[in-house]
């Protein structure tokens, strides 16, 4: 099973590409919603964050909202909770990759925000990257609710500039184009990394 990885920076665009690799039928392995599930009422992340960072909890469950603040623009506080949720998520990774090559895909994608800040591309047979210019970025995520330019601007100081992932891609999806010609690209990324799949095999 080859494994395509998916990057991209805030307000790119990237969740939405995410969707139309699974409408494809590909196995998809979505790091966002897996951190909501592990923040969720029973969830995993929900006692050993809350102990981390009293206050936190309201209702069984990590208040986002309230656990932004703590950690933006504060490196000890962000490491002490990746240092909780990272491991959960490896195992979801590993998890939903065995289940993935159990049921005979040939292909798998997984988001990973910081997937060049971590240094994880080595894993992936293919990498992409979701892109749109740097205005319609900006207009994307400052209209959405409780964001703010000095909330955007720390979350863009944490990822590595836009023109740099494009450069080490092996695939970009550009979605400044619309949906339709989105879908063209993810197509064309499908067929490209398969064929150099069956290729692969038969040398």
């Amino acid at each position: 099973m080859r494994l395509i990885g998916l990057t991209g920076s805030i307000g790119m665009g990237k969740s939405a590409t995410l969707a139309m690799f699974g409408e494809a039928g590909l196995p998809v392995y979505d790091a966002d919603a897996q951190v909501h599930a592990l923040y969720a009422p029973g969830g995993a992340a929900v006692e050993p964050v809350g102990a981390a960072f009293p206050g936190v909890v309201r209702d069984g469950a990590v208040d986002r909202g309230l656990l932004g603040p703590r950690v933006l623009g504060d490196p000890e506080a962000l490491a002490r909770l990746e240092a909780i949720v990272h491991p959960l998520l490896v195992g979801a990774r590993r998890e939903f990759l065995l289940q993935a090559e159990a049921s005979g895909a040939d292909l798998a994608v997984l988001d990973v925000p910081l997937l060049f800040e971590t240094g994880g591309e080595a894993a992936f047979d293919a990498v992409v990257v979701v892109s749109a210019p740097a205005d319609l970025q900006r207009e994307r995520v400052l209209a959405r609710p409780s964001m703010n330019e000095a909330k955007f601007e720390a979350i863009l100081a944490k990822q590595l500039p836009d023109a740099e992932k494009r450069a080490r891609a092996d695939f970009v999806v550009d979605t400044s184009r619309g949906l339709v010609a989105a879908r063209a690209q993810v197509a064309e990324i499908i067929e490209t990394v398969r064929k150099a799949g069956r290729d692969a095999a038969a040398g």
